[in-house]
C-alpha cells in the first residue's frame, strides 16, 4: 500500500515565523547582554585607572599624613592596604606604638587575605614589646611561628622569642627554640644568628681533672712539698802538725 509523502517544509518561512513570534524577547536579551558587557568593560577600565592612580599616589607618599590621604582617597584598593602598613611603620618611628597597633588592626579587619598579613602581625608584636608588654608579644610571636611555618616570618618570630626569653632569664626555653630553628630552618637567613645565640646560651661545663692530678690533690700539703734535706755533717779539721827543726 503506497505511503503518503511527508509534508514539505519551508525553512525560510519557519524562520520568519519564529522571528516574528519571539522578536521582542530576543531583542530584549541582546540589549541586556550588550549593556552588561559595556558596563563590565567600563568598570574594568575605571578600576584599572583608579588602581593606577592609587599606586602612583602611594609611590609619592613619604609621611604619615600622605599615607592617610591615600587611604582616604582610594579606600579598599590594593594600594590603600599597603598604605596602612606604611602608616603603622611611620607611627612606630614616632614612638606612637599604640596608634600603630590600631592602624594594623584596621588593616587586618579590611584586608584579611592580604599578602602582608604576617608582616602586620610581626609589627604588632614588636610594638607590644616596645610598650613593655613582653608576655603579649611573646604569645603573638609564638602564634605567628605556628601559623606561618612556610614563610620568612616563622624563623624570625622564633628568634625574637629567644631575645625576650633571655631577658626573662628563661635560658632553657630560649635554648630549645634556637635548636628548633637550626633543625627546621637551617637554610634560612636567621640560622646563623640562631647558632650564635645557642653558643651564648650553652652552660659552661668544668673539665674533669686527669687521674694523676686527682691523686696529687689528695696528698697532704706537708707531703706534697717535703722539706729540703739537711746538709751532711763535715769532718772536723785535722790538728796542726809541729814544725820540724
Amino acid at each position: 500500500m503506497p505511503t503518503a509523502p511527508p509534508p514539505s517544509r519551508d525553512v525560510a518561512l519557519e524562520t520568519r515565523f519564529f522571528w516574528e513570534r519571539f522578536k521582542k524577547p530576543i531583542i530584549s536579551v541582546a540589549i541586556v547582554v550588550l549593556l552588561a558587557g559595556t558596563a563590565f568593560t567600563g568598570y574594568r577600565f575605571y578600576s584599572d585607572r583608579r588602581a593606577a592612580a592609587a599606586s602612583a599616589a602611594l609611590a609619592s607618599a613619604s609621611s604619615a599624613q600622605s599615607y592617610e590621604q591615600v587611604i582616604a582617597q582610594y579606600p579598599n584598593s590594593p594600594a590603600a592596604g599597603d598604605a596602612y602598613i606604611l602608616l603603622a611603620e611611620a607611627q612606630r618611628k614616632e614612638g606612637k606604638f599604640a596608634e600603630a597597633n590600631k592602624t594594623l588592626e584596621t588593616f587586618m579587619a579590611k584586608y584579611p587575605k592580604h599578602e602582608l598579613m604576617s608582616t602586620a602581625k610581626m609589627a604588632m608584636a614588636a610594638n607590644l614589646d616596645s610598650m613593655g608588654k613582653t608576655d603579649e608579644a611573646l604569645a603573638m610571636y609564638q602564634k605567628i611561628a605556628s601559623d606561618y611555618t612556610n614563610t620568612y616570618a616563622a624563623p624570625l618570630a622564633m628568634l625574637l622569642q629567644v631575645y625576650i626569653l633571655k631577658a626573662k632569664n628563661r635560658n632553657d626555653e630560649a635554648r630549645r627554640i634556637t635548636e628548633s630553628i637550626l633543625t627546621q630552618y637551617r637554610t634560612s637567613f636567621w640560622a646563623n644568628e640562631a647558632m650564635q645565640q645557642l653558643r651564648l646560651l650553652r652552660p659552661i661545663t668544668t673539665s674533669t681533672p686527669p687521674p694523676e692530678a686527682a691523686k696529687a690533690s689528695t696528698v697532704p700539703p706537708m707531703l706534697a712539698n717535703p722539706p729540703a734535706p739537711a746538709p751532711a755533717p763535715q769532718a772536723p779539721p785535722a790538728p796542726n802538725q809541729p814544725k820540724k827543726p
